[in-house]
């Protein structure tokens, strides 16, 4: 029998077809995904297991304690007891990485860095797990893994591709916000401590009166933002591949503590429902001209950890986990990580990866869950291991719930996120990112797009340079020629697009 030229049906592991591979289940447009999207908790959960024993992404990291000071008094926002008053203080933990790159990988590539940060607070332990930038490539989980694909290696040479990084991001015109970030200056960093962080996803904070406001959380460093060139970074990566380890670790042992000053943009929920894009989409900002920053505190790393594997490697961070007074929104990538998260550091570090020192909570916790690889303590004891019981088992808190999020009338389906009223503008903020850039700074992007897009080789070569000059030229035409120019490739100036205004991002 002659073998079909077609390709082959898209199947879940057990064979059923998948109808749409690119959109979540979710409860309307802009609701939260739902439980019941199977397809999206086989895909999520066979890429958490990818990789054994290291990090499927951030393997490469450093970390350090410190302590965290509440400077301005947001108890109006959130009833949040780290925010209680100003003055409170408790201790941290951040962890910095790179994103694709192995453990053994240099600390200096072209990446977006990981700023994952965990309060040890009375209310129990809160993680903020952002990157260095404020945006990122995707908007729904569903396409998470394969993005992260393209990141990894070929299959065949197992060698890095430029040709898979740009032929997934032509085909998804909403990575041009992070890919215009990491190809500029920003993409390598120099070190951690000169590199702003943000919690990236949209939260709620939650006052004493169960008010809602959505939030977005930034960390500006105080060292001053500094970047290596794309030559000083790749002649760093010869001359020292743990480079922003060795600067992190020498500066708290010099006494040089490294700070960072926490920021809050704040979206009240009417404001949300006439935004202009969805607020709650991972690849737009909040401009700041429209939504301040209002500081709140100051983080400080004072403590490098006396064993690198039992405190930086066996750190677990989960946007999951949140107290009372913050908490989620309807953005779809947060929804995905509250469960990809915590199923990562099952997978890698054990059921019980909470009782480690690095992730147990200071203060104590009381639950039914026994049993399972690394039970540290007792174990529970003697007491009970089911709820409700009769034998003084920890009871419910009823006066932590939050205010429920309006659902009604909508539809659980599978929404084209790219449809909608601002969902399928990718072009504006990045180009209002470049418009903002210095006449070096808008240099430094196109050489650095130029470089990375000349690697992109085979016969959809010209193809795939093709389709994400249109997405350069959407953005910005003095761009896009420019990168054609560098590329080689023959154009003509195109229609002119309207351009807004740059805005402060």
């Amino acid at each position: 029998m002659e073998e079909s030229t077609q390709p082959k049906k898209l199947t879940t592991a057990s064979g059923r077809p998948i109808f749409d591979n690119q959109n979540s289940v979710s409860a309307g447009a802009r609701g939260p995904l739902l439980l019941q999207d199977y397809f999206l908790h086989e895909k999520l959960a066979h890429f958490n297991r990818e990789r054994i024993p290291e990090r499927v992404v951030h393997a490469k990291g450093s970390g350090a304690y410190g302590t965290f000071t509440v400077t301005h008094d947001i108890t109006s926002l959130t009833r949040a007891q780290i925010f209680s008053q100003v003055g409170n203080q408790c201790r941290i933990f951040l962890r910095f990485s790179t994103v694709g790159g192995e453990k053994g990988s240099a600390d200096t590539e072209r990446d977006p860095r990981g700023f994952a940060l965990k309060f040890y607070t009375e209310g129990g332990n809160w993680d903020v797990v952002g990157n260095n930038t404020p945006v990122f490539f995707v908007k729904d989980p569903v396409k998470f893994p394969d993005f992260i694909h393209t990141q990894k290696r070929e299959a065949r040479s197992n060698l890095k591709s430029a040709t898979m990084m740009w032929d997934f991001w032509s085909l998804n015109p909403e990575s041009l916000h992070q890919v215009t970030i990491l190809m500029s200056d920003r993409g390598t960093p120099y070190g951690y401590r000169h590199m702003h962080g943000y919690g990236s996803h949209t939260f709620s904070l939650i006052n004493a009166q169960n008010e809602r406001t959505w939030v977005k959380f930034h960390f500006r460093t105080e060292q001053g933002v500094k970047n290596f060139s794309s030559e000083d970074a790749a002649q760093m990566k010869a001359q020292d591949a743990d480079f922003a380890q060795h600067d992190l670790v020498d500066a708290i042992d010099n006494g040089n503590f490294p700070r960072w000053k926490m920021f809050i943009q704040t979206m009240t929920q009417e404001q949300a429902k006439t935004f202009r894009w969805n607020p709650f989409d991972l690849t737009k900002v909040w401009p700041q001209g429209e939504f301040p920053l209002q500081e709140v505190g100051v983080l400080e790393l004072n403590e490098v950890p006396v064993n690198y594997h039992a405190h930086v490697e066996q750190a677990a961070f989960a946007p999951a986990h949140v107290v009372d007074g913050i908490g989620y929104s309807p953005d779809k990538m947060l929804q995905g990580r509250i469960l990809s998260y915590p199923d990562a550091q099952r997978y890698r570090l054990g059921a019980n990866y909470e009782h480690l020192p690095v992730n147990a909570c200071p203060y104590g916790f009381s639950n039914y869950q026994r049993d399972g690889r690394m039970a540290l303590g007792d174990n529970g004891g003697p007491g009970p291991n089911y709820f409700p019981n009769s034998f003084d088992g920890p009871v419910e808190d009823k006066t932590v719930g939050e205010p429920a999020q309006e659902l009604d009338g909508l539809f659980a389906d599978r929404y084209d996120r790219n449809v909608g009223p601002g969902e399928d503008d990718h072009y504006t903020q990045p180009g209002n990112l470049f418009r903002l850039l210095d006449a070096q700074a808008q240099r430094n992007l196109i050489d650095n797009v130029v470089a990375s897009m000349s690697g992109i080789d085979g016969p959809k070569k010209d193809m795939i340079i093709q389709r994400q000059l249109c997405h350069w030229f959407r953005a910005d035409i003095r761009l896009g020629m420019a990168i054609a120019k560098g590329l080689g490739v023959d154009v003509e100036m195109p229609t002119q697009h309207p351009q807004p205004a740059a805005a402060a991002v």
